[in-house]
């Protein structure tokens, strides 16, 4: 008869002391973990047992499963703390992403160590996804698609709200400025756009008042972590989130030229087929991913 595979350490743990506080937040604060995180593994290792621990989430009243469990998981951890370790790892949950490129790089990867932490048994793997054209390499649990949202084969959160203004680098402002607000057509007019079709100039001009068409000449790019670079190399003035950009404005690399911002009409959804957050690890990234 084959033998049942032992849950993750974390959940036993998590279990026990969410059993003994009988307090989320307390659990979360002794394991330096969110909240979210007690939750999702109590639900993985339920998932894994297939009965439920508590049978009122409240107040974490232990069902008759439950209290019979805690009592074979307090003897399991003990047995566990008087033993010396051994090798051999648990096998890992894996989790695939599909992800845009400078989103994952500004926004992902600063914080991945945050939900390593928190689920140190999950196995990501990252793949690239095109913005605004919803295609990736192969088939993943999670996407992150770039646009205007509300996609009708997937379920989905928005994860950031974010704002334009233009910029340039600080010599093309000193060679062809200045600028005072960049909001008339004479300013516009004066400079070099930089065009990208994830970031159309008319959200700038509705916000000024401009009625003017698309720019159809310039420098052109499909990734905004290139148009950042483009006119931080002195490319001309481009549209830079304020929040996706901010690592430019910080670095000096690239320098306002109004105080006024203008609605973004894309943002980056994170993305799922119906049923997925069904599993634990999938939930988990989510809600990750949006707190």
């Amino acid at each position: 008869m084959p033998m049942r595979s032992i849950p993750p350490i974390q959940c036993l743990v998590t279990f026990e002391l969410l059993a003994r506080l009988r307090s989320a937040s307390r659990t979360a604060d002794e394991l330096c973990v969110t909240v979210s995180a007690v939750s999702h593994r109590i639900r993985q290792l339920e998932a894994h047992l297939g009965f439920k621990l508590f049978a009122v989430r409240g107040d974490f009243t232990l069902t008759a499963d439950g209290t019979a469990y805690l009592a074979n998981v307090r003897e399991g951890l003990a047995a566990f703390q008087r033993m010396p370790a051994r090798s051999g790892a648990q096998a890992a949950t894996r989790l695939s992403v599909a992800v845009t490129p400078t989103f994952a790089r500004v926004y992902v990867m600063p914080r991945l160590e945050t939900f390593r932490n928190a689920y140190p048994e999950v196995e990501l793997t990252f793949q690239v996804s095109i913005p605004l054209l919803d295609v990736t390499a192969e088939e993943a649990d999670l996407e992150v698609r770039f646009g205007p949202g509300h996609y009708a084969d997937r379920e989905s959160r928005v994860v950031t709200h974010d704002r334009v203004t233009p910029a340039c680098s600080p010599s093309y402002l000193k060679e062809f400025g200045p600028f005072e607000g960049f909001d008339t057509l004479a300013e516009l007019q004066q400079a070099r756009l930089i065009r990208s079709p994830l970031e159309p100039w008319s959200s700038w001009f509705a916000a000024c008042g401009l009625a003017l068409p698309e720019p159809y000449v310039g420098a052109q790019f499909n990734d905004l972590g290139l148009v950042y670079d483009a006119a931080a190399s002195g490319f001309g003035v481009a549209l830079v989130r304020e929040e996706m950009g901010a690592a430019w404005f910080d670095s000096g690399r690239l320098v306002r030229l109004s105080p006024r911002s203008a609605p973004a009409p894309n943002a980056n959804h994170i993305c799922w087929k119906p049923g997925t957050l069904e599993r634990w690890e999938c939930a988990a990234f989510v809600d990750w991913m949006v707190g």
